[in-house]
């Protein structure tokens, strides 16, 4: 005499609906059963179960143990690829902690690659150009974005720029070229143009191309700044 359904499950370590669940899907032969109409399972359901126990908690599918039939005993070629896909997930996760280190080390924005969110948020820039570095960061290329995060790495705050994160829209002429031509002498502003690469450079490993790029930008630049550091814009680069 072997055993009922319940006490194969409790030596399985698992529980009848499970039994029950593996008899529905074809991944264990139904027993046979006692004079009493009892199922009878003996020491081979045993090793089924904790077989497919095992299999699963390795990470297999119940419908893949399924495809596998007779092979599951040791099947090589299908935990050679759980194996890989396991390596893959391990480096994707150390990625990410990777990424989340840098977010949390330096408050930096969730919206942003965690390598330039960080840059932005060392440099403490104005609400308007981190949201323009967000839009920069969808459109431009990987070493684009590497020039414009050293950039931001070594920014530094200057008074002219303050005034241009501050000025209102309402402005006068004089203000705005005063402040134009104090711009364009700020050490930051200087050191900026100087290592910065022009459009053409920056835009050169554009993901949907320069035009679109160039685009995007301009369209971000005129929704972020008010008309008066618009103005202040085209003055500096006449």
């Amino acid at each position: 005499m072997g055993w009922s359904t319940r006490q194969l499950a409790e030596l399985a370590g698992t529980t009848l609906r499970t039994v029950r669940h593996y008899h529905e899907i074809g991944l264990m032969a139904e027993p046979e059963r006692r004079a009493n109409g009892y199922k009878d399972y003996g020491v081979p359901h045993l090793v089924r179960v904790l077989r497919i126990k095992r299999l699963t908690a390795l990470g297999l599918s119940l419908t893949r143990i399924a495809e596998l039939g007779d092979a599951d005993e040791h099947p090589e070629e299908a935990l050679r690829k759980l194996d890989g896909e396991l390596a893959a997930s391990i480096e994707r996760q150390q990625q990410l902690r990777t990424e989340l280190d840098l977010i949390l080390r330096h408050s930096a924005p969730t919206e942003l690659p965690a390598e330039l969110g960080g840059a932005v948020a060392a440099a403490n820039v104005s609400a308007a150009d981190r949201a323009l570095t967000v839009v920069m960061s969808q459109v431009l290329g990987k070493s684009a974005l590497d020039t414009y995060a050293a950039t931001l790495r070594n920014y530094e705050v200057d008074p002219a720029l303050a005034e241009f994160d501050a000025l209102p829209a309402e402005a006068d002429k004089a203000t705005r070229q005063d402040l134009a031509e104090r711009m364009l002498q700020a050490p930051a502003v200087r050191k900026m143009l100087a290592e910065f690469p022009s459009f053409e450079d920056l835009s050169a490993d554009a993901p949907h191309g320069a035009d679109f790029a160039r685009r995007a930008i301009v369209l971000a630049v005129v929704d972020l700044y008010n008309p008066a550091q618009l103005d202040v814009l085209v003055r500096m680069n006449c």
